[in-house]
Protein backbone atom coordinates (compact mmCIF):
# COMPACT_ATOMS: atom_id res chain seq x y z
CA UNK A 1 0.00 0.00 0.00
CA UNK A 2 1.39 3.36 -1.06
CA UNK A 3 0.81 5.48 2.05
CA UNK A 4 1.51 8.85 0.41
CA UNK A 5 -1.42 9.98 -1.74
CA UNK A 6 -0.85 11.83 -5.01
CA UNK A 7 -2.60 15.11 -5.82
CA UNK A 8 -4.21 15.22 -9.26
CA UNK A 9 -6.63 17.45 -11.16
CA UNK A 10 -9.59 15.45 -12.54
CA UNK A 11 -11.73 16.63 -15.45
CA UNK A 12 -15.46 15.97 -15.17
CA UNK A 13 -16.70 12.70 -16.67
CA UNK A 14 -19.82 10.56 -16.51
CA UNK A 15 -20.33 7.09 -15.08
CA UNK A 16 -23.41 4.95 -15.77
CA UNK A 17 -24.38 2.10 -13.53
CA UNK A 18 -26.50 0.98 -10.60
CA UNK A 19 -26.87 2.93 -7.36
CA UNK A 20 -27.60 2.32 -3.69
CA UNK A 21 -27.99 4.70 -0.75
CA UNK A 22 -26.15 3.64 2.42
CA UNK A 23 -23.86 4.79 5.23
CA UNK A 24 -20.65 3.48 6.76
CA UNK A 25 -22.30 2.23 9.95
CA UNK A 26 -24.46 -0.08 7.78
CA UNK A 27 -21.52 -1.24 5.68
CA UNK A 28 -19.44 -2.26 8.70
CA UNK A 29 -22.14 -4.81 9.64
CA UNK A 30 -22.57 -7.79 7.27
CA UNK A 31 -26.27 -8.00 8.24
CA UNK A 32 -27.02 -4.45 7.04
CA UNK A 33 -24.38 -3.94 4.33
CA UNK A 34 -25.89 -2.98 0.97
CA UNK A 35 -22.76 -2.66 -1.16
CA UNK A 36 -22.03 -6.38 -1.68
CA UNK A 37 -25.52 -6.77 -3.19
CA UNK A 38 -25.01 -3.64 -5.33
CA UNK A 39 -21.79 -5.03 -6.80
CA UNK A 40 -23.45 -8.41 -7.39
CA UNK A 41 -26.29 -6.68 -9.30
CA UNK A 42 -23.74 -4.66 -11.27
CA UNK A 43 -21.80 -7.72 -12.43
CA UNK A 44 -25.06 -9.50 -13.34
CA UNK A 45 -26.44 -6.47 -15.23
CA UNK A 46 -26.30 -5.71 -18.93
CA UNK A 47 -23.89 -2.79 -18.56
CA UNK A 48 -21.57 -2.89 -21.57
CA UNK A 49 -18.09 -3.92 -20.44
CA UNK A 50 -15.06 -4.61 -22.55
CA UNK A 51 -11.82 -6.22 -21.40
CA UNK A 52 -10.10 -2.84 -20.90
CA UNK A 53 -13.00 -1.10 -19.15
CA UNK A 54 -12.14 0.35 -15.78
CA UNK A 55 -14.89 -0.18 -13.26
CA UNK A 56 -15.92 2.66 -10.97
CA UNK A 57 -17.51 2.91 -7.56
CA UNK A 58 -18.69 6.52 -7.25
CA UNK A 59 -19.59 8.03 -3.87
CA UNK A 60 -21.87 11.07 -4.07
CA UNK A 61 -24.82 12.92 -2.51
CA UNK A 62 -23.22 12.93 0.92
CA UNK A 63 -25.56 14.03 3.73
CA UNK A 64 -22.62 15.59 5.54
CA UNK A 65 -19.40 13.65 5.98
CA UNK A 66 -18.24 10.02 6.24
CA UNK A 67 -20.65 9.44 9.15
CA UNK A 68 -23.79 10.32 7.18
CA UNK A 69 -25.63 8.68 4.30
CA UNK A 70 -24.29 8.74 0.75
CA UNK A 71 -25.04 7.17 -2.64
CA UNK A 72 -22.74 4.65 -4.31
CA UNK A 73 -22.92 4.02 -8.05
CA UNK A 74 -21.18 0.92 -9.43
CA UNK A 75 -20.54 1.49 -13.11
CA UNK A 76 -18.38 2.31 -16.10
CA UNK A 77 -17.37 5.59 -17.73
CA UNK A 78 -19.56 6.57 -20.66
CA UNK A 79 -19.60 9.24 -23.34
CA UNK A 80 -23.22 8.57 -24.28
CA UNK A 81 -25.69 11.32 -23.47
CA UNK A 82 -28.55 8.81 -23.47
CA UNK A 83 -28.54 6.27 -20.65
CA UNK A 84 -30.90 3.29 -20.57
CA UNK A 85 -33.80 3.63 -18.12
CA UNK A 86 -32.55 0.87 -15.83
CA UNK A 87 -29.17 2.59 -15.24
CA UNK A 88 -28.24 5.67 -13.25
CA UNK A 89 -25.92 8.42 -14.41
CA UNK A 90 -23.52 10.35 -12.17
CA UNK A 91 -21.04 13.04 -13.15
CA UNK A 92 -17.67 13.01 -11.44
CA UNK A 93 -17.06 16.62 -10.51
CA UNK A 94 -14.02 18.40 -11.87
CA UNK A 95 -11.50 19.32 -9.22
CA UNK A 96 -8.54 18.36 -7.09
CA UNK A 97 -8.37 14.79 -5.83
CA UNK A 98 -5.97 12.78 -3.70
CA UNK A 99 -5.30 9.29 -5.06
CA UNK A 100 -4.77 6.34 -2.72
CA UNK A 101 -3.53 3.28 -4.68
CA UNK A 102 -3.31 -0.36 -3.68
CA UNK A 103 -3.00 -3.79 -5.23
CA UNK A 104 -3.75 -7.33 -4.20
CA UNK A 105 -6.78 -9.60 -3.90
CA UNK A 106 -10.18 -7.89 -3.70
CA UNK A 107 -11.94 -6.91 -1.53
CA UNK A 108 -8.94 -6.83 0.85
CA UNK A 109 -7.02 -4.33 -1.33
CA UNK A 110 -9.89 -1.81 -1.53
CA UNK A 111 -10.60 -2.14 2.21
CA UNK A 112 -6.94 -1.40 2.95
CA UNK A 113 -7.09 1.61 0.62
CA UNK A 114 -10.14 2.99 2.46
CA UNK A 115 -8.35 2.44 5.78
CA UNK A 116 -5.46 4.52 4.40
CA UNK A 117 -7.93 7.27 3.40
CA UNK A 118 -9.49 7.40 6.86
CA UNK A 119 -6.09 7.31 8.58
CA UNK A 120 -4.78 10.12 6.35
CA UNK A 121 -7.68 12.45 7.06
CA UNK A 122 -7.77 11.54 10.78
CA UNK A 123 -4.08 12.35 11.28
CA UNK A 124 -3.52 15.56 9.33
CA UNK A 125 -5.36 18.86 9.26
CA UNK A 126 -4.00 20.68 6.22
CA UNK A 127 -6.31 19.04 3.66
CA UNK A 128 -10.11 18.68 3.94
CA UNK A 129 -12.43 16.40 2.02
CA UNK A 130 -14.97 18.10 -0.25
CA UNK A 131 -17.68 15.38 0.15
CA UNK A 132 -19.01 16.00 -3.37
CA UNK A 133 -17.80 13.08 -5.48
CA UNK A 134 -15.20 10.48 -4.55
CA UNK A 135 -14.57 7.35 -6.56
CA UNK A 136 -12.90 3.98 -6.64
CA UNK A 137 -11.32 2.73 -9.86
CA UNK A 138 -10.68 -0.95 -10.46
CA UNK A 139 -8.01 -1.46 -13.15
CA UNK A 140 -7.96 -5.21 -13.49
CA UNK A 141 -8.58 -7.86 -10.88
CA UNK A 142 -5.88 -6.82 -8.40
CA UNK A 143 -5.35 -3.07 -8.87
CA UNK A 144 -7.44 -0.30 -7.37
CA UNK A 145 -7.29 3.38 -6.54
CA UNK A 146 -9.50 5.70 -4.51
CA UNK A 147 -9.85 9.32 -5.60
CA UNK A 148 -10.94 11.64 -2.78
CA UNK A 149 -12.18 15.10 -3.74
CA UNK A 150 -10.59 17.83 -1.63
CA UNK A 151 -11.35 21.46 -0.84
CA UNK A 152 -9.03 24.11 -2.22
Amino acid sequence: MDNIPQLIKVEAFTVMGLSERTKNSNEFNPETAKLPALWKRFYESQIPLNPVSSIYGVYSAYDADHNGAYTVTAGVATHNSVIADNFDKITIQEGDYLIFKNSGPMPKAIIEAWQAVWHYFDTQSSVSRAYKTDFEVYMGQEECAIYIGIKK
